[in-house]
């Protein structure tokens, strides 16, 4: 009889241990991938703001390296458990490693792959945050608006679509399947981020006024920027990786006949005009690697 008792207390907890267990929630992961760049930080205006000799330059690196924090800072609120910081300016040696948040990895300068302003995606990560962003080059309002290359790049288009960088950065991270769900920077890009991705929140740290910026005060920046992402995390699912349908056609124009001719030398390439270029295939990671074997 006791026997028969004791069997059935074990019984009893195996089947209590099994229910909790079952309903308790398994804690989940969420990997963060942050890109930033330096021309759509609160603030900036000049190229010489954002260049490393110019007299500025060290202030604006201090004020883009305080927002990629808001940004690690709202994404950790939204429960985030590995974060990765790709400085994607310049030297891609801007971030002050000392001051960022101790929390995120960083990844500095180029290996000279083409994944570029993208490096260290992947399929393991959740969700894409661009923060310090600018629009795609001939924007209007939009001071320092390029894409890519300031001096040699006219247009990027895939598929008739007209890429800022955010767009080329996006197509990167949807061929690892990560949707970007939030992005910072001037009005400008953040409206033509929309038209790219539909669903994206964003913050405008400033707006265009011809060549000049309205600018928030760089602490309201902050404060809108951890808003926003740790809004965008929490709703992550909401967000879609951001693709375009095979075949693909890359139209790339330059600014000069000699950049032309040298880009019309990549295999697959053709010249389709005085400063036009195009390649075609059906793998959205080969027409990135065309990208940056051609500029």
């Amino acid at each position: 009889m006791k026997r028969r008792f004791l069997l059935v207390m074990v019984l009893l907890m195996m089947v209590f241990t099994l229910s909790f267990s079952q309903g308790q929630r398994e804690p989940q992961d969420l990997k963060v991938f942050i890109s930033v760049d330096m021309e759509g930080v609160a603030g900036v205006v000049n190229w010489e703001e954002v260049s490393r000799n110019g007299k500025d330059y060290d202030y604006f690196r201090e004020i883009m390296t305080k927002e990629t924090n808001e940004a690690i800072r709202g994404a950790l609120a939204a429960g985030a458990t590995e974060i990765v910081v790709r400085d994607s300016h310049g030297s891609g040696r801007n971030i002050l490693p000392e001051l960022l948040h101790e929390r995120a990895k960083l990844l500095r300068d180029w290996s000279g792959g083409h994944l570029s302003m993208m490096e260290g995606i992947d399929k393991t990560f959740d969700a894409v945050i661009f923060i310090g962003y600018h629009a795609k080059a001939g924007t209007p309002d939009s001071p320092l608006a390029h894409t890519m290359s300031s001096a040699n790049i006219t247009d990027v288009s895939i598929n008739g679509v007209s890429l800022p960088e955010a767009g080329i950065n996006g197509l990167i991270a949807g061929c690892f399947d990560v949707p970007v769900v939030f992005l910072s920077g001037g009005r400008a890009i953040c409206n033509q981020a929309k038209g790219l991705f539909g669903e994206v929140e964003t913050v405008a740290v400033k707006e265009g006024i011809g060549n000049a910026n309205l600018n928030l005060h760089p602490a309201a920046a902050r404060e809108k920027i951890f808003e926003g992402v740790k809004k965008a995390l929490e709703n992550r699912k909401k967000y879609k990786p951001y693709k375009l349908k095979a075949p693909y056609k890359l139209e790339l124009t330059l600014k000069n006949k000699e950049l032309v001719s040298k880009a019309a030398s990549y295999p697959g390439a053709q010249r389709t005009g005085e400063w036009e270029l195009t390649y075609t295939g059906n793998d959205m990671m080969d027409i990135i690697k065309a990208f940056h074997g051609m500029h």
